[in-house]
């Protein structure tokens, strides 16, 4: 890129920096049979700048521990407001329990870069170890630092990453996940933690004119040993970290839900709102 020192180009280099669409999340158990509470692989994006911003050409690009990237799908036209987020659900092990809730985009067929066939939907994300690409285009990545990467993760043992240290390894029950900003470092920008796929879809319910999945449960925080509902809920499932059903209930809006036999640590709540699937994370600590 030639760098041009005019003050017009500040301002847009300036721009474009507080406008950060990143990888937020990689979740890459979706469906192991007996085993995995989520049935797809998801990628998460953000807007972690202070400035909206759109991607236009965009690809998702994902390459094995060793190697060169292999695979990609395209990205439709994304304008993603500060704080918000874009799901996409990515490949199955044909297990799980669990769907994604209003994933963003549904991956269909992917591209292979040596031109072979391909086989199932979706990027079938390597388990352990691995390197995921938000690309500007649809050319093959070469490493973190090529021209077209907007964002780059490589995680487990792998051979590119950015910064001095790969992000940790996701497993079958959690996903890696953005601690903050970008400070181009894997290693510092991302931890393991449960999954928490979540999506800007705007699917409302009678009670708040709001993404129902931020107001299905009014607190994330379990507040003395009980869950209070914001929704007439039926169907209420609680699953612990592992997977296991452990909990079920229906409730009506403004109900709790006591947990007090509930150990501490974290929690997949799902139910059905207005016929609609919902399901959130929860703390008890």
């Amino acid at each position: 890129m030639k760098k041009v020192f005019t003050f017009i180009g500040l301002v847009s280099i300036a721009a474009f920096s507080n406008a950060q669409i990143v990888i937020n999340e990689v979740y890459t158990g979706g469906g192991v049979l007996g085993i995995s509470l989520l049935t797809h692989d998801f990628i998460e994006l953000k807007n972690i700048g202070s400035s909206t911003t759109t991607l236009t050409g965009a690809t998702i690009q994902y390459g094995p521990a060793t190697g060169g990237f292999t695979q990609y799908h395209t990205l439709p036209s994304i304008t993603l407001s500060p704080g918000q987020t874009y799901l996409i659900q990515e490949g199955t092990e044909g297990g799980g329990v669990i769907n994604l809730i209003n994933p963003n985009l549904v991956v269909g067929a992917v591209v292979n870069f040596d031109g072979s066939p391909t086989v199932g939907l979706g990027l079938s994300i390597g388990l352990t170890s691995g390197k995921v690409a938000l690309a500007s285009n649809s050319t093959q990545v070469t490493g973190p630092t090529a021209s077209n990467v907007l964002d780059f993760v490589g995680y487990g043992l792998v051979n590119q990453h950015e910064g001095s240290g790969a992000a940790p390894s996701p497993t079958i029950l959690n996903s890696i996940t953005r601690t903050s900003g970008d400070t181009n470092n894997n290693a510092a920008d991302f931890t393991v933690t449960l999954p928490s796929p979540s999506s800007s879809v705007l699917a409302v319910n009678d009670f708040n004119s709001t993404p129902k999945q931020a107001h299905f449960i009014k607190n994330s925080f379990v507040k003395n040993n009980e869950i209070t509902f914001g929704a007439d809920v039926k169907d209420v499932k609680v699953y612990n970290s592992t997977g296991a059903l452990i909990k079920t209930a229906s409730v009506n809006s403004g109900a709790t839900l006591n947990v007090a036999e509930l150990q501490k640590g974290n929690y997949i709540v799902t139910g059905t709102v207005n016929n609609q699937p919902v399901s959130q994370k929860i703390l008890k600590d």
